[in-house]
């Protein structure tokens, strides 16, 4: 409970800086240019994704900030989440997110993964204790791992795989800003300065499209 504490006065520091004027960002210290730009899902909106693990403390400690930033996300951009593989036991995370993506479960569930693992120290890794903590949310447990278990899922854990290669990434969490700009926790230094800096490449990559 006390990281979470920790994580909860972040986001609270978060919302009185947010009123601050922010520093302009610089190339090679803030962000870098994604060296292969890959095409984005979102269409005509500014696509943000967020490399993360459920299992990653400081993708946990950043989750409460981020919700909050995300509630004044500009209209014209959309973020997309993306469960990173780096290894075979990052993908039970993986594809517990995408199961519950698919069952319409995130917005009541995504949190409470995370609790699970760093609060409560469940090992929803495991296939039989994560059937028997879904079935506790009140989730049908066979049809989650009907869902979990299926190519669909399998194949959705793939691709977010590719995509984390495909983008250099190399740790969490890590954000792209359309397809274009890299950003992470480690360059911010803080989670008030990581805000800052996707604004302002939101803001940039709003420019570059409007110059086509």
């Amino acid at each position: 409970m006390f990281t979470r504490t920790l994580a909860l006065v972040a986001a609270a520091v978060f919302s009185f800086s947010a009123y601050a004027a922010s520093d302009a960002i610089f190339e090679g210290h803030d962000y870098t240019r994604v060296k292969d730009p890959q095409p984005v899902a979102t269409g005509k909106k500014i696509e943000v994704l967020e490399f993360f693990w459920y299992r990653c403390p400081h993708c946990f400690q950043l989750e409460p900030a981020l919700n909050t930033w995300l509630k004044k996300l500009p209209k014209d951009a959309q973020v997309r989440r993306v469960p990173a593989v780096f290894r075979d036991d990052w993908a039970p995370a993986a594809k517990t997110y995408y199961t519950l993506e698919q069952m319409g479960l995130l917005d009541r569930l995504h949190n409470k993964v995370f609790d699970a693992y760093h609060i409560e120290n469940i090992n929803l890794n495991d296939p039989a204790v994560l059937g028997g903590w879904v079935a506790k949310q009140g989730v049908d447990r066979k049809k989650f791992e009907t869902i979990y278990n299926s190519f669909s899922t399998q194949s959705k854990t793939l691709q977010g795989g590719k995509l984390a290669t495909a983008y250099a990434i190399t740790g969490v969490p890590a954000f792209i800003i359309d397809g274009k700009y890299a950003t992470s926790m480690s360059m911010a230094q803080s989670e008030p300065r990581l805000f800052e800096i996707l604004d302002q490449l939101i803001d940039k990559a709003r420019a570059e499209r409007r110059r086509k």
